[in-house]
């Protein structure tokens, strides 16, 4: 594909609902679209095979194909073994409807991964996400984690030691600009055996706090002495720190070949965002 076909929208964005946000997925220039799978109607277990055909229909009648699904099950990721049981089998079923959708990447957060290599929780994540991984790999895909909580280098050395070649990455540019403070151009080097599919995001960090923080604020539903807008800001592209123009050239000079979906989570009129994202987008790319 052409830089400029590979420009995708997670449906959600637009909070219009799943049919007319694929339909202005196409309106506003995008070929792909990511879809959330963990519940609603594209819950796995609320989509049959024929409603999998229909959805499926539905999407290549706009001329859009789907870059990923996104699996994210919330909480602390797979850290805690007492709900990993559930976690691991919805996940198996998120994998399976992405096969079924003809896309061959489940997304998700994993929790913050320890840097010490003897911990318990530690081993826990490994356990899950190297089962996650194997059966991705059986299927010809990938179970993808996404970028934020921990560096680079630490995340690749995580990723090193599952041994399984249908480990992913989730590359979000914003996600390492607002919570680790790393330069998201050096990380692609970092995890260039692993980058599978990326979100087109930006952000700027007004204040560091350490990321186990603010990724026990979402799994927690909130922290009531913390507000996350003391510590970042999501912007739209071209607004934060992320310097896409070199970010581009870094997945290019690695030879990534997958999508740009753009990821809006605020904002008071996404579809401006998305639209304004989608010709920054095709200028650089």
């Amino acid at each position: 594909m052409m830089g400029k076909d590979r420009i995708g929208v997670i449906v959600d964005s637009f909070r219009v609902g799943l049919r007319e946000g694929i339909k202005k997925a196409k309106e506003v220039g995008a070929t792909g679209i990511q879809l959330y799978a963990v519940s609603g109607e594209t819950d796995p277990e609320n989509l049959k095979p024929a409603a999998r055909q229909e959805l499926l229909d539905f999407i290549k009648s706009n001329d859009l194909v789907v870059s990923a699904l996104c699996g994210d099950l919330g909480g602390h990721g797979f850290a805690r073994r007492e709900e990993n049981a559930w976690k691991i089998e919805k996940s198996k079923r998120i994998l399976e409807l992405a096969r079924d959708l003809e896309t061959r990447i489940v997304t998700t957060h994993i929790g913050v991964v320890p840097g010490d290599r003897g911990s318990d929780r530690r081993k826990i994540t490994q356990e899950a996400c190297r089962e996650l991984g194997e059966l991705a790999e059986r299927m010809g895909g990938f179970f993808a984690i996404e970028t934020g909580p921990e560096k680079t280098a630490l995340l690749k050395e995580f990723l090193d030691s599952l041994g399984t070649r249908g480990i992913g990455v989730n590359y979000d540019p914003a996600n390492l600009v607002m919570v680790t403070g790393e330069d998201p151009v050096a990380g692609v080097y970092n995890l260039r055996d692993y980058i599978v599919h990326t979100h087109a995001k930006d952000g700027i960090m007004k204040k560091q706090e350490d990321p186990e923080v603010i990724y026990n604020f979402f799994a927690e539903g909130g922290i009531c002495d913390v507000r996350l807008s003391d510590y970042f800001i999501e912007t739209p592209l071209g607004q934060g720190q992320v310097d896409f123009p070199r970010y581009v050239k870094a997945l290019e000079d690695i030879g990534y070949k997958g999508f740009f979906t753009i990821e809006r989570e605020v904002g008071e009129d996404p579809e401006k965002d998305i639209r304004e994202a989608v010709r920054f987008l095709q200028g650089i790319l």
